[in-house]
């Protein structure tokens, strides 16, 4: 079997866009190479340009399988469309890597789903297209991906020595959680949440495939992503949070808020969840998020469904955080594309606050760097309308031998500056400890 990790470090040319998408959960990888097709947009249509752009692409796509397999999990896997969008509209940076919303059909995308394997190629044909020298190339290319069938190169490493400094330094993060409490206290809005970044720089460059690779064995229960593109920058993480999943019109998002540190023991676990489960003011962040996401799904026409245990939030407990956590589903009509309840959702008061437009404002004025695709929608949509969209957090720009990592605290009314800053500096271990 191949691994698409593999694939991604043996094929992708630094002038290629990619994206690379793994859910250890459900088994299933890809890796997508080259653009076919792309987008590249702006502004508050961004999200209804991509709908349009997949809609035009899909009117002129034409599928046909060499084979036909006999296991469902293969057959079902389409052609898929790859998006990332930024976290506002409009990036302020104007140097910033990427557009605010890109969309691209790859040339190449590998699926491996409960250990089976599909290539699937998309190719642009024109009445001056030579089939025969496509053919040869494609060929020649499955040829090199069979090759690599089974082929587990030494992906791991240890973490590479680097300087670090934080770009928003602790004395001016808690000064900004001061005021913001003092906004709350005052009726401006009832929550916002506040990012920091921190810039590494290395001797030499970061391996973005070993540091996926870590990410991978190190958070097992997140989705590991990565998108390039294709002018040497990349957009890595291992993000606990789902935005949307869509698989025959069954929807799922989650409403993720609220943390605790896990414990050193399984008592001190034990306890940290409790008090996690119990705390008035991790429940009101929480409730703000549940509450956001079922208004949006009602604008649509959806009838959100809460999925909880014994009246309680679940905890969603990853390697050395852990969230309150309640799964919303909903059935969508066909009438509804994936990037409309994108639209309404992003962003939720997960990754910017409540009331949404009031908080995105403040976080302008409070946070001296762009968020670009940081706390941001990515994933793919396929032809028939399935998709899985993540939020890119727990996430890090990667570009040569420089790094920026991106952590985000919840400021609700109770919080306390040290522990959200104590909570930023949790956030930051994920890449800080993967990166090499």
């Amino acid at each position: 079997m191949v691994d698409p990790l593999v694939v991604l470090a043996k094929l992708a040319r630094a002038s290629q866009v990619t994206f690379y998408w793994e859910n250890q959960v459900s088994g299933e990888s890809i890796v997508a190479i080259d653009a076919v097709a792309k987008l590249e947009i702006t502004g508050e249509a961004r999200f209804s340009s991509s709908e349009e752009f997949i809609q035009h692409s899909l009117s002129n796509l034409v599928c046909f399988e060499q084979d036909k397999p006999n296991n469902t999990d293969i057959k079902n896997i389409q052609p898929r469309f790859f998006c990332s969008f930024s976290f506002f509209d409009e990036n302020d940076e104007s140097d910033y890597p990427f557009s605010s919303g890109t969309v691209f059909l790859p040339r190449w995308q590998i699926s491996v789903k409960n250990n089976r394997c599909q290539a699937m190629v998309n190719l642009a044909i024109d009445a001056n297209t030579n089939i025969d020298t496509i053919l040869h190339v494609v060929w020649t290319k499955i040829e090199i991906i069979q090759s690599l069938a089974y082929y587990s190169p030494n992906l791991n490493n240890s973490p590479a020595k680097y300087s670090q400094r934080l770009v928003a330094n602790p004395e001016k993060f808690k000064a900004s959680v001061t005021s913001a409490l003092k906004a709350i206290g005052a009726g401006d809005f009832s929550k916002i949440v506040l990012a920091s970044a921190l810039d590494i720089y290395s001797r030499t460059a970061f391996n973005i495939f070993k540091s996926l690779s870590n990410l991978r064995q190190q958070h097992p229960n997140c989705y590991i992503f990565s998108t390039s593109n294709g002018k040497g920058q990349s957009f890595i993480g291992a993000s606990p949070e789902r935005l949307i999943n869509v698989n025959n019109h069954f929807l799922v998002t989650d409403a993720l808020a609220g943390s605790a540190p896990r414990g050193k023991t399984p008592e001190e676990d034990a306890a940290n969840a409790n008090r996690l489960l119990l705390s008035e003011k991790e429940r009101h962040e929480h409730s703000l998020v549940i509450d956001f996401i079922t208004q949006q799904l009602l604008k649509l026409g959806l009838r959100p469904q809460f999925v909880k245990f014994q009246g309680v939030p679940r905890l969603r407990q990853l390697s050395n955080i852990q969230h309150l956590w309640t799964p919303i589903t909903a059935v969508v009509p066909n009438n509804v594309h994936p990037l409309q309840i994108i639209a309404h959702l992003h962003p939720t008061p997960a990754v910017a606050g409540e009331s949404r437009d009031i908080a995105m404002q403040q976080i302008r004025r409070y946070e001296n760097f762009e968020r670009g695709l940081y706390a941001a929608p990515l994933g793919w949509v396929d032809t028939n309308g399935n998709c899985e969209f993540i939020v890119g957090i727990r996430s890090a720009l990667i570009d040569g031998n420089r790094a920026r990592l991106y952590a985000g605290a919840g400021i609700v009314a109770g919080s306390d500056p040290m522990k959200e800053l104590a909570e930023i500096q949790l956030k930051f271990q994920a890449l800080l400890k993967a990166l090499v």
